[in-house]
C-alpha cells in the first residue's frame, strides 16, 4: 500500500510541473504553426542525442541517483529559459520559445517514461494490473490541477512566471523517487541488492533490444501508429485554433481548459472504469479501444470539419489515450528485463516517439502542399487507425503469454 501511495503522488507531481507547462507549448505551436514540422524535426534530434546518454547515465549509478538526477536537470533548463527570458531583449523571444518548445516536448517525454519504467521496475506484472491504473489517477489529477492553474494564471501573469512554478512539483517529484527507491526493491528480481545496481549495457543496449526482439518491435509499431494519429490531430487543432483565436492569452487559456477536460474525463475512466475493462477484457482489447474510437473519430471528423468537432474528438482521443491505452501500454513492460525498462524503453518512448511525430508531420505538410483539407486528411487517418487496432490485440496476446510463461518460470 505505501508503494501505490508513493508511486501515485510521484505521478501526480510530474504531471502537475507538466501541465503547467503544455499549454504554453502549445501555445507557441499555433502562434509558429508554420514552422511545426521543422521543431519536431529539431526534437527528433535532440532525442537521438539524449537517448544514448540517458542510457549511459543509467549504466553508471542506480535508479536512486539517476532518476532524481533527472528531474533536477530539467528544474536546472528550467531557470535557464526564466533567466533568459527576464534579462535577454525581446527580439530573442521567437528564438527562446522555438528552443523552449524543442526543450518541453523532450522534457515531456523523459520524465513520464522514466516514471512509468520505475513503476514497472516496482511492481510486477499481477501488480502493475490492479495498481497501474490507480496510479495513473494521481498523474490525471496532477495534470488537472496543472491545467487549472495555467488556466487562472495565463491571462494574469506574464507568462515565463509559470516556469519556475513548474520546478517546484518536479523538486517533490524527486524526493518520492529516492523514498520509492530505498524502500521498495524491483517488481520481477529478487536478487538482494539489485534495485541499488547500475543498469546492465550501455549507451546503446537499449536500441540493439528493440530491434533483436519481435514484442519490442511490436511495441515499437504501436507507438509509431499512436504518434501518427496523435500528429494528425495536433496540426489540425493548431490550424483551426489559430484562425479562431488572436491574442496568445486566449489561445493559452483555451489549451489550458481542453487539457482540464481531458483530465476529468480521464480521471473518471481511471477510477470507475480502467482496471475492470482489464479485468473484463485483457490488456490487448484494451489497448484497442482508442484506435477503434479514433477510426470513427477521424471519420467524423473528415464529414464535418470543425473546431467544435476536432476538440470533441480530441477530449476523446487524449482521454481514451491516457485513462485506458496509457495504463495498458505499461503493462507491456512489467514482463520485461531492467535493462528493457530502463533502456529500451527510453528509446521507444523518447527516440521512437518523436521520430514517429518527425514522420507524421511531413506527412501532414505533404497532404497539405498537395491541396488536401483537413477534413480530407482526417479520411486519410482513418484507416491507419484501423491497423493500430490489430496491433494492439497482437501485443495483448504476447503480453498474457510472456506473463505466463514468467509465472511458470517462478
Amino acid at each position: 500500500m505505501k508503494g501505490l501511495l508513493w508511486g501515485t503522488a510521484y505521478g501526480f507531481l510530474i504531471m502537475l510541473s507538466y501541465y503547467i507547462l503544455r499549454a504554453v507549448r502549445d501555445e507557441i505551436s499555433a502562434a509558429d504553426r508554420g514552422n511545426l514540422q521543422l521543431l519536431w524535426t529539431a526534437v527528433f534530434m535532440v532525442m537521438l542525442l539524449a537517448v544514448p546518454l540517458y542510457s549511459w547515465v543509467a549504466s553508471r549509478w542506480s535508479r536512486g541517483i539517476f532518476v532524481p538526477l533527472a528531474n533536477r536537470f530539467f528544474i536546472a533548463c528550467l531557470v535557464g529559459f526564466w533567466l533568459s527570458l527576464v534579462f535577454l531583449p525581446d527580439g530573442a523571444r521567437p528564438w527562446i520559445d522555438r528552443i523552449f518548445y524543442v526543450w518541453t516536448s523532450v522534457f515531456a517525454l523523459f520524465v513520464v517514461t522514466i516514471f512509468w519504467g520505475f513503476m514497472a521496475d516496482c511492481f510486477d506484472n499481477s501488480q502493475g494490473k490492479r495498481l497501474f491504473a490507480f496510479i495513473a489517477v494521481g498523474s490525471s489529477v496532477g495534470g488537472m490541477l496543472g491545467s487549472t492553474v495555467t488556466a487562472v494564471l495565463a491571462e494574469w501573469v506574464p507568462t515565463f512566471s509559470l516556469l519556475l512554478i513548474a520546478c517546484v512539483p518536479l523538486e517533490a517529484a524527486s524526493w518520492c523517487a529516492a523514498v520509492l527507491h530505498r524502500r521498495f526493491a524491483t517488481g520481477n528480481v529478487h536478487t538482494a541488492g539489485e534495485s541499488g545496481r547500475a543498469i546492465q549495457g550501455n549507451a546503446l543496449s537499449g536500441m540493439r533490444a528493440v530491434f533483436a526482439s519481435p514484442y519490442l518491435l511490436g511495441i515499437a509499431a504501436f507507438i509509431l501508429l499512436m504518434t501518427f494519429v496523435s500528429t494528425i490531430l495536433y496540426f489540425q487543432q493548431a490550424n483551426l485554433v489559430a484562425e479562431v483565436f488572436s491574442d496568445r492569452g486566449e489561445r493559452t487559456a483555451f489549451f489550458a481548459k481542453v487539457d482540464l477536460a481531458v483530465n476529468i474525463l480521464t480521471v473518471l475512466l481511471q477510477v470507475y472504469l480502467t482496471a475492470r475493462i482489464v479485468k473484463w477484457l485483457g490488456v490487448g482489447l484494451t489497448l484497442a479501444l482508442v484506435p477503434i474510437a479514433m477510426t470513427m473519430g477521424f471519420l467524423a471528423f473528415g464529414l464535418y470539419p470543425t473546431l467544435a468537432v476536432l476538440v470533441a474528438v480530441q477530449v476523446m482521443y487524449r482521454a481514451g489515450r491516457y485513462g485506458l491505452t496509457k495504463p495498458a501500454r505499461e503493462m507491456l513492460w512489467t514482463v520485461l528485463s531492467r535493462e528493457d525498462k530502463y533502456k529500451a524503453k527510453p528509446f521507444l518512448d523518447a527516440a521512437v516517439y518523436r521520430g514517429g511525430d518527425l514522420v507524421s508531420g511531413w506527412i501532414y505538410a505533404g497532404l497539405a502542399a498537395v491541396g488536401l483539407s483537413i477534413g480530407a486528411i482526417s479520411l486519410v487517418a482513418a484507416p491507419v487507425a484501423g491497423i493500430w487496432i490489430l496491433l494492439g490485440l497482437r501485443l495483448g496476446r504476447r503480453e498474457e503469454a510472456l506473463a505466463t510463461e514468467q509465472g511458470d518460470a517462478s
